[in-house]
C-alpha cells in the first residue's frame, strides 16, 4: 500500500494501460479518478472493480484537448477526494497514414490530444499541487516513439518527442515545489489499439523478432512502473524517460 492517503488522476483510464494503471494505484491504496472521454461504461468497470476490492474511484468525463474540460477535471478530482498528488497522463490517439497524405485536421488533432493534452493536464494538476504544498508526481505515459521513427505515423512519433522535452523542461521547472515528471515508454504492448496487428500474423512475427524478449508486453507491465514512479520509493527520480519494451529500442532501427 505504497500510495496510501494519495489521489491519483489517470486520463484515458477506460481501457488497456490506462485502465491497468488505475486499477493498480488504487491496489496500493490510492484513491483514483477515471477519466474518459466517449462512453462511461467501460470506465464505470474499471470503478466498478477497484470498488469490488476495498478501494476509492470514480469516474469523471473530460477531454484533455479541452482546458476547461481539465480544469473541471481536477476540481471535481480535488471535491471527491480532498486533493491531488498523483497524475497520469495517459490519453492518446494515433491515425497512421503516410506523410505525404496525412491531411492537417489529422496532425492538428493527434497534437492536440497527445502533447498539448498533457500540457494542460500537466499544468492544471501542478497547480493544485503547489496550492497544496506537498509536492507531487507528473508520469506522463510516452512511447518508444518519443525516439525510435514510426514511418507512416509522423504526427504520433512528434507528439512523442515533444512530450519528451516538455517532460525534461517541466521536471526542472517543477522541482523547487517538490513535484516530479517522469516519462514511460512502452513499446509493443497487448491492448485494444493493437488489435489489427495481432490479425496480421506476418506483421506480428516481423514485430515479435524485433522484440529481444521475444514478446508484446502487457498493460501491467506498464502500470508497474508507474506504481513505481508515483510512490516515495522514486521520490528521488525526475526528468527521465522508463522504457518499456522488451529490450525494442536496442535492436529496432525503425517501426
Amino acid at each position: 500500500m505504497r500510495l496510501a492517503g494519495k489521489t491519483a488522476i489517470v486520463t484515458g483510464a477506460a481501457t488497456g494501460i490506462g485502465r491497468a494503471i488505475a486499477l493498480a494505484l488504487a491496489a496500493e491504496g490510492a484513491s483514483v479518478a477515471v477519466d474518459y472521454v466517449q462512453t462511461d461504461d467501460t470506465a464505470s468497470k474499471v470503478v466498478q472493480d477497484i470498488l469490488a476490492t476495498g478501494g476509492k474511484a470514480v469516474a469523471l468525463n473530460a477531454d484533455v484537448s479541452d482546458a476547461s474540460q481539465v480544469a473541471d477535471l481536477v476540481t471535481r478530482t480535488v471535491e471527491a477526494f480532498g486533493r491531488l498528488d498523483i497524475m497520469v497522463n495517459n490519453a492518446g490517439i494515433e491515425h497512421k497514414m503516410p506523410f505525404l497524405e496525412t491531411p492537417l485536421d489529422v496532425w492538428s488533432k493527434v497534437i492536440a490530444v497527445n502533447l498539448t493534452g498533457a500540457w494542460i493536464c500537466a499544468q492544471e494538476a501542478a497547480l493544485q499541487m503547489v496550492r497544496q504544498g506537498r509536492g507531487g508526481r507528473i508520469i506522463n505515459i510516452s512511447s518508444v516513439h518519443e525516439d525510435l521513427p514510426m514511418p507512416s505515423n509522423a504526427p504520433y512519433c512528434a507528439a512523442k518527442g515533444g512530450l519528451r522535452m516538455l517532460m525534461r523542461t517541466m521536471a526542472l521547472e517543477l522541482a523547487p515545489h517538490g513535484i516530479t515528471v517522469n516519462n514511460i515508454g512502452p513499446g509493443a504492448i497487448d491492448t485494444p489499439m493493437d488489435a489489427p496487428l495481432r490479425q496480421d500474423p506476418e506483421s506480428m512475427r516481423a514485430l515479435l523478432d524485433e522484440i529481444p524478449l521475444g514478446r508484446m508486453g502487457k498493460p501491467e507491465d506498464v502500470s508497474a512502473v508507474a506504481c513505481f514512479l508515483a510512490s516515495d520509493d522514486a521520490g528521488y527520480v525526475t526528468g527521465s524517460t522508463y522504457f518499456v519494451d522488451g529490450g525494442l529500442m536496442r535492436s529496432a532501427k525503425s517501426l
